[in-house]
């Protein structure tokens, strides 16, 4: 079996290198966003010209963000989404729910504490995982159908 992973949500640690290297032998296609926040950020008004309001420059960005993502998580077969430790991810709840609408097998990524908050996301996961390793281990075993030793 091979798979397509889209890996959604914080873009400040490393835990999508976890993943990826962690399933190195797996023979999965990962995808993400672009995780330069400043590129994520400045992409619309570097490409199309500057916004006077931060709105706009704000809207142009995501706007050339989101033909990324919806590419990613609709071309996936599992969407990976972590809501991590700082600020306020609103644009991994949309791509949370914008898999779930797709149907798409997902997987959240959170610690604990945000557990109340994330109840509704966590309710259309089919896995909610506290570790990269444990996201690893849902994929070794879907792929293969071995537990970890």
């Amino acid at each position: 079996m091979t798979l397509k992973v889209y890996l959604s949500g914080e873009i400040h640690t490393d835990w999508r290198d976890q993943i990826m290297n962690g399933a190195a032998s797996l023979g999965i296609e990962f995808d993400a966003p672009v995780t330069d926040h400043a590129a994520s950020d400045d992409c619309g008004v570097a490409i199309l010209g500057a916004e006077d309001d931060k709105f706009w420059h704000d809207r142009k960005g995501a706007q050339m963000n989101a033909i990324r993502t919806r590419r990613g998580i609709e071309t996936a077969d599992v969407v990976v989404v972590r809501f991590g430790d700082k600020y306020k991810q609103w644009n991994a709840a949309f791509d949370a729910g914008m898999a779930a609408a797709l149907g798409k097998s997902l997987i959240i990524l959170q610690p604990e504490e945000h557990d109340h908050a994330l109840k509704e996301v966590d309710a259309a996961a089919l896995a909610v995982a506290r570790t990269p390793q444990q996201v690893v281990q849902i994929l070794t075993y879907v792929i293969n159908g071995t537990l970890p030793s």
